[in-house]
């Protein structure tokens, strides 16, 4: 008599991790998540959970994880458990589904870049600034257009207007597929990411996205460092 060889529960259910992201998009915490999903990737597991709460930080360090977490062979899922902001919304969309807690916020916004205080641009370096501006201004909007299923320039506007969201919001906007408060079972693997660098403050001159269409651009003196 042949008996079929029985399945492990972990076998039979897929193994899944869940990442927990409370932290500003900035190369230290992207090195981190990179390494947390290579790992799953790596050892073949089939969902990826990443719980996010972050204000934002570095568009190209944004863009990035939004692009590779698309093209992983693992299903990718993203909560937001507290504040979704700036290019931390594009990273939420790289979930095939979306969550929020009943009590978060999004907020969408238009693209800056911080200068050193003393830095000096001639005219052909402002203009290269501000046509890469535009362009990650773009792709911003494009990830959220193709994930809201809204026109182009729809987000644009909201973009340049600073839009803020609550769950109920970001759900009739189309970011959001369901609200609810769960977010992983007590025996979830679970990891963390946080910024283990703390960034002194920098005198920034702050450029704003918005006003480059009409090539006109507010500059205006900010403490911070994204």
């Amino acid at each position: 008599m042949h008996f079929a060889p029985v399945e492990n529960k972990e076998t039979q259910m897929g193994r899944e991790i869940y990442i927990r992201f409370m932290a500003p998009v900035v190369p230290e915490t992207t090195d981190q998540l990179f390494q947390h999903v290579d790992n799953a990737i790596r050892n073949k597991y089939e969902r990826i959970h990443l719980l996010l709460s972050s204000p934002g930080g570095s568009v190209f360090h944004g863009l990035s994880i939004y692009n590779f977490l698309k093209g992983v062979p693992t299903e990718v899922l993203t909560y937001n458990f507290g504040t979704v902001d700036s290019i931390g919304i594009v990273i939420f969309c790289a979930g095939s589904r979306r969550f929020s807690v009943p009590h978060a916020r999004f907020l969408i916004h238009g693209v800056r870049f911080n200068i050193a205080g003393n830095a000096s641009f001639d005219d052909k370096q402002i203009e290269e600034h501000l046509k890469s501006l535009r362009i990650d201004q773009e792709n911003i909007a494009r990830v959220i257009a193709d994930t809201t299923g809204k026109p182009l320039h729809k987000i644009e506007e909201d973009m340049n207007n600073r839009t803020t969201l609550n769950p109920n919001q970001a759900k009739d906007y189309g970011l959001v597929h369901e609200i609810r408060s769960e977010l992983l079972p007590i025996d979830a693997e679970f990891v963390v990411i946080r910024e283990l660098v703390q960034r002194p403050p920098q005198q920034v001159i702050q450029v704003t996205a918005p006003l480059v269409q009409a090539y006109t651009h507010s500059i205006q003196m900010d403490i911070g460092t994204l």
